[in-house]
């Protein structure tokens, strides 16, 4: 395994006592993407700080290719490369000074930090844009940029926090391309998002975390045949006198898994929803029936029956 994570705990003693990793255990293969996927608060960036030497854990162990990130968090920074949630691109350099000073930080000579910088420029579609500065670049550009900075030095894993948080639809899916790219350099790739596109359609595996624990793992597929083969109807009502009811006789029924109230109405998880929507709007109707949604089996289905809330809330 290239990536163990084991046991991994980090409390913040404030005011208010923070759990934010709860006994987190993980293990990435070699060449895999792996997703972390929950809202935000879940606990993914701090178990990226962590496994980055950024944050020192409360407790449990983080292991890069055999290296203890703890213990020898200079052996393990040559191992990785990271891109964070915001953009840290040094704006008084262009873009291929961005990458190939990065390369003469990790012991790379002037001709090979050239030669390197040249390449990812060609690799990442950045060449005709090498003079140019960071801020000079859209979101989506600077994200390439970044990525293209954080393999300079040819690192084992790389790390992505939120990679397209901010980015339009465009610029994600020319950051996703660039993300797949690196499957054929065989590195190692644990993304945080909280977007359900981008972690079904990245990820090798991911991990579902809320609260700091993780919920599930496995495949995309594995999951929503395991936990989301159900349908989510979400009802917003005008008035919720009688939803407690109407949640209680929805129970009742055949292929009804759950039936719950909400802030702003009702939830109702089916395993079989033939027929059940019109009785749904039936039941709502008297409450002033304000919205319905359909959320057919997804990634979201498995975290709503997982933790029983959307991953916007």
């Amino acid at each position: 395994m290239i990536v163990e994570i084991e046991k991994l705990t980090k409390i913040y003693e404030a005011k208010v006592r923070v759990v934010a990793v709860d006994g987190i255990d993980l293990q990435l293969h070699e060449g895999e993407i792996f997703g972390l996927l929950g809202p935000n608060g879940a606990g993914k960036t701090t178990t990226i700080s962590i496994a980055t030497t950024r944050t020192l854990p409360t407790s449990g162990t983080v292991r890069i290719a055999g290296v203890d990130v703890v213990k020898r968090p200079a052996q393990a920074r040559r191992l990785i490369g990271v891109v964070p949630q915001f953009n840290t691109l040094d704006r008084s350099l262009t873009v291929y000074e961005n990458i190939y000073f990065h390369c003469r930080y990790f012991g790379f000579g002037h001709a090979q930090a050239r030669t390197r910088a040249l390449a990812l420029l060609e690799q990442f579609l950045l060449s005709e844009r090498r003079d140019v500065y960071p801020a000079q670049l859209s979101g989506g550009l600077a994200q390439r940029v970044q990525i293209a900075r954080s393999i300079a030095h040819r690192p084992r894993v790389l790390f992505l926090d939120e990679p397209s948080a901010g980015l339009d639809p465009q610029s994600r899916m020319a950051m996703w391309e660039a993300v797949e790219g690196l499957r054929k350099e065989g590195i190692t790739v644990l993304l945080t998002t909280h977007y359900m596109e981008e972690a079904n359609s990245l990820s090798d595996r991911l991990a579902i975390i809320d609260y700091g624990k993780v919920l599930a793992l496995g495949r995309p597929d594995e999951l929503k045949q395991r936990y989301g083969a159900e349908t989510v109807f979400d009802v917003k009502l005008r008035s919720h006198e009688g939803a407690d009811a109407i949640a209680a006789e929805l129970k009742t029924r055949a292929g009804v898994a759950s039936a719950e109230t909400t802030p702003e109405g009702l939830r109702v998880i089916a395993v079989a929803s033939d027929g059940l929507l019109p009785d749904l709007v039936k039941a709502a109707a008297p409450l002033g029936l304000r919205d319905l949604k359909i959320i057919e089996p997804s990634l979201e289905t498995v975290f709503l029956r997982l933790t029983g809330r959307d991953l916007r809330e």
